[in-house]
């Protein structure tokens, strides 16, 4: 297999894990808010009546800075790969380049 191949097909398969990741990250993005709703219904439950109260039981619940973690490790996962990727596109530019220059000089000398 060709390094040009090589590259490719790690392209597709770090595209499907990028995607999987950042669809993964979307998610728990999301989440928090259905996340905080629950902790602030839980909390009034817990007899705290005011939003404000009920929003600060929320955010320094452990079950919230969980979810802040998961975020923190998604990001994380998510950011390696889009950078992996583009380091990928950026070999496979400068393979184009050389094929390029290659055709030039082939081209220049009548090889």
């Amino acid at each position: 297999m060709s390094n040009i191949e090589s590259l490719l097909g790690q392209y597709r398969d770090f595209s499907d894990e990028y995607s999987t990741a950042k669809a993964h990250l979307s998610y728990l993005e999301e989440f928090k808010k259905s996340k905080i709703a629950m902790l602030m219904k839980a909390a009034q439950k817990l007899g705290i009546t005011t939003a404000s109260g009920q929003e600060r039981e929320a955010y320094a619940h452990e079950e919230y800075v969980q979810l802040l973690e998961a975020i923190q490790e998604a990001t994380v996962t998510e950011s390696k790969l889009k950078f992996l990727l583009r380091k990928i596109e950026m070999e496979i530019e400068v393979w184009r380049t050389q094929q390029a220059n290659e055709r030039m000089e082939r081209k220049a000398y009548g090889a």
